[in-house]
């Protein structure tokens, strides 16, 4: 069920629980998270060592899905190398949790300015419905936070880094290092305590040819690790 706009409403008990989604129950979700903020000072501390922690420990790929229900699950998330937006804001509302920090999973539709062709033609637009964000409530007040983009990823596209001071939003960046318009914000969904998985596949079925997306292009390149051609 989604939550009012995480800027609107303090936390609850359900903000900090476990769930089939946010499974920091797990073992090892609970050790990544404890591992991420040992030596932290404060909870704004925390909340910027867990960011920082998730963005990095699984590399970013669009590639890497077959969307189906058992992997929005934080624990499944931790165990792959590499993922997508969702599935990273899952991992991060639940090592925030795993940490005493209250998180929300988000959504917003937003424009990638800068998709690469291959992907665009796979979607059919460039609008990303649905994207996934984490709400993160630190220092008494709820911060929206995308850990989705790695390092590594925004070095070879000349973008700086997402990082999260624990005090503002962290969301993507609007315009790329060379000045050029990359992510646009269109619609925010909202904030949810678990994954509303059958609302998320009706908006993509709205937009999206749902075989050509789940068929995907075996030859992209674009977010692999190696550098980029010059």
């Amino acid at each position: 069920m989604p939550a009012d706009a995480p800027h609107s409403l303090p936390p609850t008990d359900a903000d900090l629980a476990a769930t089939p989604t946010f499974d920091f129950d797990d073992a090892a979700v609970a050790a990544f998270a404890r591992d991420a903020v040992a030596g932290a000072t404060d909870e704004v501390d925390r909340a910027r060592r867990i960011f920082v922690a998730v963005r990095e420990a699984v590399r970013y790929s669009p590639y890497t899905s077959n969307y189906d229900r058992s992997e929005f699950v934080a624990s499944t998330a931790l165990a792959s190398s590499e993922n997508w937006c969702v599935p990273k804001a899952i991992l991060l509302t639940a090592s925030a949790r795993a940490v005493g920090i209250p998180a929300r999973l988000g959504f917003a539709d937003v424009r990638n300015h800068l998709s690469s062709e291959r992907l665009t033609a796979m979607m059919g637009t460039d609008l990303f419905v649905y994207h996934g964000y984490s709400a993160l409530f630190v220092d008494g007040a709820w911060r929206k936070t995308s850990p989705a983009f790695n390092a590594a990823l925004c070095e070879r596209f000349g973008t700086p880094a997402l990082d999260f001071d624990g005090r503002t939003d962290a969301l993507m960046h609007a315009y790329d290092g060379a000045g050029r318009r990359h992510m646009e914000y269109v619609t925010d969904h909202g904030t949810y305590n678990e994954m509303p998985y059958d609302e998320m596949l009706a908006a993509w079925a709205e937009h999206y040819d749902m075989d050509r997306l789940l068929a995907g292009p075996a030859d992209d390149t674009t977010f692999d690790d190696a550098p980029a051609a010059g």
